[in-house]
């Protein structure tokens, strides 16, 4: 099956910023793939879709940390739409507000750099070449100001480390596919209230909006930059 709608894929799409941003990408005409590690989280996800959705929402399974997940669904994706257009690299893990980094458990930290970094690097590495197929290639990572070496400060060990890197990714990958005209950029979509963020945040349609912006880029658009609400962060 083939399509002239952008085609989408949203990593942990099933809940907060992810969902969120699936929806408001469906309804700019998009063909959401929206996945979640259990299917069925990922159907309930799509069983309730926003008022006004043009495009479609489509249910998937994705573990970013499982590399046969990850080629199954590369595969499906190339059966059925036969290019990516735009990667929404959100799966993200481990808010560990409670930790230090003199004392957290490594292992704790590897858990997490495993989904939060490794995750969003397997995908694209495996989805490249579909991206490559389309015309207006987008690569976004949901990272968080928290990776921002100039304004880090001590606490959340794991997720800060993790976004950083996410960060140094970014720029790696924006530069080595500029001259493919692939556009990668970070983004922090700020406190959000999320089942991660907590209450307190922004409006989760808020923090989705710089996403839904960087996923919608024109070609003249910026690449292997840090973001919130479409205004440049410090690395």
């Amino acid at each position: 099956m083939s399509t002239a709608a952008p085609v989408t894929l949203v990593t942990g799409g099933n809940r907060g910023i992810g969902r969120e941003t699936a929806r408001r990408l469906a309804g700019l005409g998009h063909t959401v793939l929206l996945s979640a590690r259990r299917p069925e989280n990922a159907e309930r996800a799509v069983a309730d879709p926003a008022p006004g959705v043009r495009g479609a929402l489509v249910p998937c399974r994705l573990d970013v940390t499982d590399a046969d997940d990850v080629r199954a669904l590369t595969h499906r994706v190339e059966e059925e739409f036969g290019r990516l257009d735009v990667l929404v690299n959100n799966a993200a893990v481990n808010y560990d507000t409670s930790r230090r980094a003199v004392s957290v458990d490594l292992d704790e930290v590897r858990r997490t750099l495993e989904t939060n970094l490794f995750g969003a690097w397997r995908a694209t590495q495996a989805f490249l070449p579909l991206l490559r197929r389309s015309p207006h290639p987008r690569v976004v990572m949901v990272s968080s100001e928290s990776g921002s070496l100039e304004t880090m400060s001590g606490g959340t060990p794991a997720y800060g480390v993790s976004k950083a890197a996410l960060n140094a990714l970014t720029r790696k990958l924006a530069d080595e596919l500029r001259a493919e005209r692939i556009l990668v950029n970070a983004v922090c979509p700020g406190w959000t209230a999320t089942d991660m963020g907590g209450p307190g945040g922004a409006p989760v349609d808020q923090g989705a909006a710089g996403v839904v912006w960087a996923a919608t880029l024109p070609d003249s658009g910026p690449t292997g930059g840090f973001f919130r609400e479409g205004e440049p962060l410090a690395w």
